[in-house]
């Protein structure tokens, strides 16, 4: 299997109902563009919907921090880039990128995500099949830089006098 580094989903366009009053993309939306980019590189990964069908396992979300940098319009088309940080043998921490189609950078999101067996649900371990294809990730990964917004934290700087 190549791996992309970073994973790269097909441009989306944005829907009219997701435009808000303000007349941009409402920031609820986004969230849906990243998780559609995700879910491109989980089928690519073994860890998609078919994932889920068959081995009754998936991902969940246990928290997501996003940050809004440029809006989005109703004739914009967006890709979304996707690449694994970090993982252990029951979460996944990724970054994501909105851009648009020429380039520029919409929004940025960096996830942790929990493996959970449906069954429960409960997080449970990847199995060890699915752990070498993220371990493989990860390491094709580890070329690129760190994003510089990763591990960004909420805060209101102070100026110093």
């Amino acid at each position: 299997m190549t791996i992309p580094a970073p994973f790269v989903s097909k441009a989306m366009g944005i829907e009219k109902d997701w435009i808000d009053y303000n007349g941009h993309l409402n920031m609820a939306y986004y969230n849906v563009i990243f998780d559609r980019g995700t879910d491109e590189a989980f089928d690519t990964m073994g860890i998609g919907q078919d994932y889920v069908k068959q081995r009754r396992l998936t991902i969940y979300t246990a928290e997501i921090h996003v940050c809004y940098v440029q809006e989005l319009h109703l004739d914009h088309k967006v890709t979304v880039s996707m690449q694994v940080l970090d993982h252990d043998e029951k979460r996944l921490r990724t970054y994501q990128e909105i851009r648009h189609v020429d380039g520029w950078l919409a929004a940025t999101s960096e996830t942790l995500s929990l493996h959970v067996d449906m069954s429960g649900p409960k997080v449970a371990p990847f199995p060890a099949d699915v752990l070498a294809k993220i371990e493989a990730v990860r390491a094709a990964h580890s070329a690129l830089p760190m994003p510089e917004r990763a591990g960004r934290s909420i805060g209101i700087r102070r100026k110093t006098a």
